[in-house]
């Protein structure tokens, strides 16, 4: 589902002549300008070819409806820094939003056409601690490269010491271009994740995510799915594994957290060799109301909607209502709705991720953490009803503990994720020691 911030990344290529770096802020400035009057076209006009073509027209608008949602109305940036990258000119600006500081990182190529725009956390995040549970003797990281031929990821298998063989994990991100720890704001869920486990006996590969690694491949390729996006590479994942000395093949589990743990069952159907299924914050609503819904948790979580929080909550409520009424043949025509192809929304109708787990055979663990507002304790509530007649099924939620498993007090909200912390011990061992079990 959402992270606490939205990313468009693209890089694109070269012209001659080359703007002055006072140019380039101004250029900047009215990038930003046209951005927050909802002048997408305007945008969309000065990008290069490449820009196009993986934004292509529409898609911006819907990127930045959903980064509203997030960070809150758009107010004001800073004053611009400006650096060469080649005959590239890269300015980044610390934007304010009604409910978080954003940099914005805008790139114009020597022709002073736009080539890239990328919306992250403000600040940089401090350098990783690994988590106390984490015993760097007992385990070794070492880098592989998994999937399809004109598909490849880099990933890195951290791998418990002794002859083994030893069960493995595949970590299944949640949306968006995530690396291979899934770093959102100051935390690396999957790092922790990583090296708890393989501390305690278990092997564990994660990798970039397709989208990160090909992000304008992916924004040109018709058709456009969570078979694509995420299911491919996970069942990859799982096959690298099995063929890794001191892995047990018959021990390879998946774990996806957030869509990753409401594509599971999706993975499960592709390779039903798994030894076994674990959903960590897998939604069980549609993803166009989980944005609608989240836009007005955040909009109200400081006690007062504003007017143009509402403004914009009624214009996700439309475009949700748009997505609902999506047919087959927007998804020939490339239609775009939130940024997203018609056909992935089309795949996902009518998805339901804990019906789908009932009727899988592998056993299933399901974690929550019940301070979560990405994922309701509603959602949780129907995996527990999907699953009450799955003999194999484990459900567990965590009282403090929010949609990264990082503990906390309080409303959860997205300034938290940029506070350093840890996946709690307690996950870790839960994972671990039913994974052991299997």
């Amino acid at each position: 589902m959402l992270m606490p911030c939205t990313f468009v990344i693209v890089c694109a290529s070269t012209g001659l002549g080359a703007q002055t770096p006072s140019e380039t802020a101004a250029h900047r400035q009215a990038v930003l300008a046209q951005l927050a009057a909802g002048d997408f076209a305007k945008v969309e006009a000065q990008s290069t070819d490449r820009m196009k073509a993986a934004l292509p027209a529409g898609r911006l608008e819907g990127l930045w409806a959903r980064m509203i949602g997030e960070a809150g109305a758009f107010q004001r940036c800073a004053p611009a820094r400006v650096q060469a990258m080649g005959e590239m000119q890269i300015v980044i600006t610390t934007c304010e939003f009604a409910r978080a500081n954003v940099d914005a990182q805008i790139v114009f190529d020597a022709a002073g056409k736009l080539a890239g725009l990328q919306f992250r956390p403000a600040g940089s995040a401090p350098a990783y601690a690994p988590p106390p549970y984490a015993t760097p003797s007992s385990y070794a990281e070492s880098e592989i490269t998994i999937g399809e031929p004109d598909w490849k990821l880099p990933a890195t298998l951290a791998m418990p010491q002794g002859p083994g063989p030893f069960p493995a994990v595949v970590l299944v991100h949640g949306s968006g271009p995530n690396d291979r720890d899934e770093t959102v704001g100051a935390n690396k869920p999957f790092k922790d994740l990583a090296l708890g486990l393989a501390s305690r006996g278990v092997a564990v590969l994660r990798y970039d995510k397709r989208t990160k690694v090909y992000p304008t491949r992916l924004a040109a390729f018709s058709g456009l799915t969570v078979k694509e996006e995420v299911v491919d590479d996970a069942v990859e994942a799982a096959k690298a594994l099995r063929t890794q000395p001191k892995i047990d093949p018959s021990r390879v589990f998946v774990l996806g957290h957030s869509l990753g743990g409401m594509l599971v069952p999706r993975i499960a159907e592709r390779d039903p060799g798994l030894a076994g299924l674990i959903a960590l914050a897998g939604p069980a609503r549609p993803m166009e109301q989980a944005i609608v819904d989240q836009t007005r948790y955040l909009a109200a979580a400081d006690g007062t909607v504003t007017a143009d929080e509402q403004a914009q909550i009624d214009k996700l409520v439309t475009l949700a209502a748009s997505v609902a009424a999506l047919t087959p043949e927007d998804a020939k025509t490339g239609k775009t709705l939130l940024g997203v192809p018609a056909s992935y929304w089309l795949d996902l109708r009518g998805y339901d991720a804990p019906s789908a787990a009932g009727h899988v055979k592998q056993p299933l663990l399901v974690l929550y953490g019940e301070r979560d507002y990405q994922v309701t304790s509603e959602e949780f509530a129907r995996w527990k009803t999907a699953l009450a007649a799955k003999p194999n099924a484990t459900l567990r939620s965590y009282p403090s503990l929010n949609h990264l498993f990082i503990s906390g007090s309080g409303k959860s909200v997205p300034g938290e994720y940029d506070r350093p912390g840890h996946v709690a011990e307690e996950v870790i061992r839960d994972v671990a020691e039913w994974v052991k079990r299997r």
